[in-house]
């Protein structure tokens, strides 16, 4: 026995009508109890945290408001005329170091080439200090 596309149609529309034939008072029945009702419920009874309890769990969680920082934690990175003349950020050391170089033949016709001394730094770039990291003067 095979199925025309009337007899799926038709049977399509009267589970549609099935479902709007439900009633939404009998699936999803209203009670008397407020949101509030059931939270109390919920928290304070069977043998769950007292009321108490979870405010206090609550006080715990939150965090006091952070008063802002005095101004005068912020005086070193504040400009002003002085500290536009002097450095406020200083320059970290960089060592130069000193490399000999021993006598010796180069290229492709070995030319002598004599013992010498070259002079570079230790840090590829200048580092600089943060204000009030590095006080005396090198």
């Amino acid at each position: 026995m095979s199925l025309n596309w009337t007899s799926l149609g038709g049977l399509g529309a009267l589970l549609v009508l099935t479902g709007c034939a439900t009633n939404p008072e009998k699936l999803l029945p209203h009670g008397d109890a407020t949101m509030l009702d059931i939270w109390n419920q919920q928290t304070a009874g069977s043998g769950g945290p007292s009321t108490r309890v979870l405010l206090d769990a609550r006080q715990t969680l939150r965090r006091p408001l952070q008063a802002p920082l005095p101004a005068l934690d912020q005086a070193p990175y504040t400009r002003t005329a002085q500290s536009e003349i002097y450095r406020q950020f200083q320059r970290l050391p960089n060592p130069d170091l000193v490399m000999y170089i021993f006598p010796h033949l180069a290229g492709s016709d070995p030319v002598p080439v004599p013992g010498y001394s070259t002079v570079f730094p230790l840090y590829q770039r200048v580092q600089y200090a943060l204000p009030g990291e590095r006080v005396e003067d090198y």
